[in-house]
């Protein structure tokens, strides 16, 4: 099953990258949600399966 990790800005949807496995996934959203937030202005991440349901999800505000 493919899983995709979501980054969202604040204008919506910012990228999306693909991953085989949910393990690869959720640790490379949670490794680099804090860079990605300071660098890109990201205001969340989402891990989905390929059939749309979210199996990991981050925020953080201001």
């Amino acid at each position: 099953m493919a899983y995709t990790v979501i980054w969202y800005g604040r204008q919506g949807i910012a990228e999306k990258t693909p991953f085989d496995t949910e393990k690869a996934a959720r640790d490379h959203a949670q490794a680099t949600f804090l860079a990605r937030k300071q660098g890109d202005g990201i205001v969340a991440v989402e891990v989905r399966k390929d059939d749309g349901t979210v199996v990991f999800s981050q925020a953080g505000g201001n």
